[in-house]
């Protein structure tokens, strides 16, 4: 099992690689995020101790079951799920460094509310809904900038770039075009230079369609399948409201 997972992220660094060199891009721009939904601790700890440096869950729930098994690996844990307000007090407990997930005002408030009373900060993205799909969470690309502006003045909150998840399809211009829409908010946005907003990141791109994202201009792919084996459930299970 071990042989197949490191030979599975083997091959994931290669595809990277591969799409970097295809697209001019320096594969030094693109990190690789282990999205490790009911991944085992022990599974996540061989990856972390053979090179791997991120880790992203989607719920709270799996973030604190496997605290204590990884947290003397170092490493750097974003969260890559939807979050409820009512877990913020949890998930600020389990050493998470980013929250890629933040797609509304009233989740941005509550956070900041809490990190002013922990004495933090935390980095996050901006989750933005490019497939128009009822499915999937994240702001609409029309009310992004509206909304990055208003998060912008929590100054417990440093926004960093944009998270998306693309159309689950097997046309790839299809998915690409939601991750072009990304790709030119960010644009957008970088140009309006908002007061304590960063664009560095672009968070796009999923065992299925990595190539297609770094084309586009991601930054961080988040792989779980294609690294850890197909689990019981498709992708679009975890990513579904009621599933989180």
């Amino acid at each position: 099992m071990k042989e197949d997972l490191l030979h599975n992220l083997e091959i994931i660094q290669n595809r990277i690689r591969n799409a970097c060199v295809k697209s001019g891009r320096n594969p030094n721009e693109v990190k690789l995020l282990l999205a490790t939904k009911t991944v085992s601790a022990d599974r996540i700890k061989t990856a972390l101790e053979n090179g791997q440096t991120l880790i992203g869950e989607n719920k709270v729930q799996e973030l604190k079951e496997k605290y204590e098994d990884l947290k003397e690996v170092p490493h750097t844990n974003h969260f890559i799920g939807h979050l409820q307000t009512n877990k913020i007090k949890d998930i600020l407990k389990y050493d998470v460094s980013c929250i890629q997930s933040v797609d509304r005002l009233e989740l941005a408030e509550k956070l900041h509310e809490r990190l002013l009373f922990e004495n933090k900060t935390i980095e996050v993205l901006i989750q933005v809904n490019t497939s128009n799909e009822d499915s999937k969470f994240g702001v609409h690309p029309d009310h992004a900038i509206e909304l990055i502006k208003k998060v912008s003045g929590l100054n417990t909150i440093k926004i960093k770039g944009l998270m998306t998840i693309g159309l689950f399809s097997a046309e790839t211009e299809k998915v690409r075009q939601c991750f072009k829409i990304l790709k030119n908010l960010q644009q957008e946005i970088i140009l309006q230079t908002i007061p304590h907003v960063e664009m560095k990141e672009l968070s796009m791109g999923m065992s299925g369609d990595l190539e297609t994202a770094i084309e586009e201009g991601s930054t961080i792919v988040r792989v779980g399948t294609a690294v850890f084996g197909t689990r019981i459930y498709p992708d679009s299970h975890y990513w579904n409201e009621g599933t989180i």
